[in-house]
This record gives structure tokens, sequence and C-alpha cells, in this order.
């Protein structure tokens, strides 16, 4: 049995950050050693970021965005083409397409994808929510960039029929989105040709 090197309080930190995507255990010892070593001006600003985070972050009720107001930044920009609501499967997907700024518009977060083998639902998702909005917001086209994944693409066409009686123009993202690529993996370039090629769905 391997002898503990350092007290339940690194350990903690080391297990807590060995949970983050990207990072394993040696990863994580690495990056804590890192933060000690620069302790007063990355684990002490760090820790109070983090703290503030914990108590300030809200989801937005309006379209599923995380910030620290609630409508969020994005919803109450009077900038924004409102006629237009982008729906994605995630906040990571929201922040690669802002990132690549090409698209004025309003987002939809749905939290995830249709996945009846993991027991995902339109329930478990914020369909409803969405089509809600379009029914009472004046959308002249809904972008569905979803990933093209096959559950991506089964979500893409369950929302697409539930939109059709609504009269909306439902697009979709063009082939720049390589078939199982993932948005938050993409480069500016490829989001920005999807984007300019949408197609109808």
């Amino acid at each position: 049995m391997a002898e503990r090197v350092a007290g339940p309080e690194i350990e903690k930190l080391v297990q807590l950050l060995a949970k983050l995507p990207g990072l394993g255990p040696r990863s994580a010892r690495r990056a804590v050693l890192h933060l000690i070593r620069k302790r007063e001006e990355l684990l002490a600003p760090l820790a109070e970021a983090m703290r503030v985070a914990q108590e300030r972050i809200l989801v937005c009720s309006v379209c599923g965005n995380i910030d620290t107001s609630d409508p969020c930044t994005i919803c109450r920009d009077p900038r924004r083409d409102a006629s237009i609501v982008v729906v994605v499967e995630t906040v990571a997907d929201l922040w690669a397409l802002e990132r690549a700024g090409l698209l004025n518009a309003r987002y939809h977060v749905l939290g995830g994808v249709l996945s009846p083998l993991d027991g995902v639902g339109p329930d478990d998702l914020a369909i409803a929510s969405l089509v809600a909005r379009v029914r009472a917001e004046a959308t002249s086209e809904v972008v569905l960039a979803v990933n093209a994944t096959v559950d991506g693409q089964t979500t893409a066409h369950y929302i697409a029929d539930l939109l059709s009686p609504l009269g909306v123009k439902v697009t979709r993202l063009a082939h720049g989105v390589p078939v199982g690529g993932e948005l938050d993996y993409l480069d500016e370039g490829t989001l920005a040709a999807a984007l300019e090629r949408r197609t109808a769905f």
C-alpha cells in the first residue's frame, strides 16, 4: 500500500481536480503543486473566484445560459436579433458560437440530446420551453446548431417536427461541421462556414 505523501486537505484538492475533464490524477497533482507554489498569485485568487462563482452563478430562465444575472447578458442585449434563436446542446456549444462572433442572435440551450439508450427523453431537455418561446416571441428562424452525431440529428429532427406547425423557418448548420464532430472542439473558420451555409431543415 502506497504511503500518503500529503495531508488530507491536499489529497482532497488533488481528488477534486482529477474529476475535471482532461485532468487525471497525475495532471491534478501537478496542478495542485503549481497552485501551492504560486499560493498568493494563483491559489488565493482562484479560491476567491470559485467562492464568488458558487454564490452568484445562475442559469438563465429564458435560454439556459449561465451568467451572474437572470435573464443573462445575451438575452438582455437589445442589439441582438431576437427573431433568430440558435438552439445548442450545451453552454459550451453556445460559447463556441459566441467565440466565432458570426451571428448576432439569441440562444436556447437544450441541456443535452435525446438518447433513449441513456434514458434521456424530451421531458429531460428544454424542448417544451423552446416551443413556448417560439410561440410567444416574434421568432422568424430557429437554427438547429446541434452536434452532427446520431443523437444530435435525431434531436434536430424531433424539434423540427414540433416547430413545423408554427410556420417558423427551421435551419441547421451546413456540412462544415463534420459528422461526429462537437461544436466546442471546432475552429472558428469551420463554424463560420457552417453558419454561413446553413440550410433549410
